[in-house]
């Protein structure tokens, strides 16, 4: 396991990643901070191909550019219906939003279970996990804090054609 410090508008993160890519992405301070790192050899002087590319995305997304996920080689550790859930998350496009309702209803879940799920993602913001709202259109549930989450909101509101989040 390797690890790396990524210093954001919005705090410091800490991305991990394996030979199979990038396992994590948390902001210090975060819930389930560096979960599964745990017992895990870390050494922050070697570099991998996915904390690169995970660098790099971070960089163009927080310049307002809109950087392609799949530019990052990842590999979140969870359950098969955890993986189900950050996968639908991946589906949300740049400057949209969905309810955790409506994730459920696509993923043939209850809405608790996905937003468990979504508060479980390891990889904060490439994982677009602060997409995801409470069935009233308000801002719930964010590892990071809400006020991050608003801000990753905004910084994607600016940066979009439309004014407000688009939800599908």
């Amino acid at each position: 396991m390797r690890v790396c410090d990524y210093e954001s508008p919005h705090g410091r993160m800490l991305l991990a990643a394996d030979d199979a890519g990038l396992t994590g992405a948390w902001f210090y301070g975060q819930r389930y901070f560096a979960s599964g790192l745990e017992g895990a050899e870390k050494n922050a002087e070697t570099e991998t191909p996915a904390l690169v590319a995970a660098r790099r995305w971070l960089d163009a997304y927080f310049a307002g550019e809109r950087p392609d996920v799949t530019d990052v080689p990842l590999a979140p550790r969870g359950t098969a219906f955890q993986r189900r859930v950050w996968d639908a998350l991946l589906a949300i496009s740049y400057g949209e939003t969905r309810t955790y309702g409506e994730l459920a209803a696509e993923l043939g879940s209850s809405p608790r279970a996905v937003g468990t799920a979504v508060g479980r993602n390891p990889i904060s913001v490439i994982v677009p996990c602060h997409r995801v709202l409470g069935a009233d259109g308000s801002l719930t549930g964010y590892a990071g804090g809400l006020a991050r989450k608003q801000a990753l909101l905004e910084l994607e509101q600016t940066t979009s054609q439309n004014s407000i989040p688009r939800r599908r």
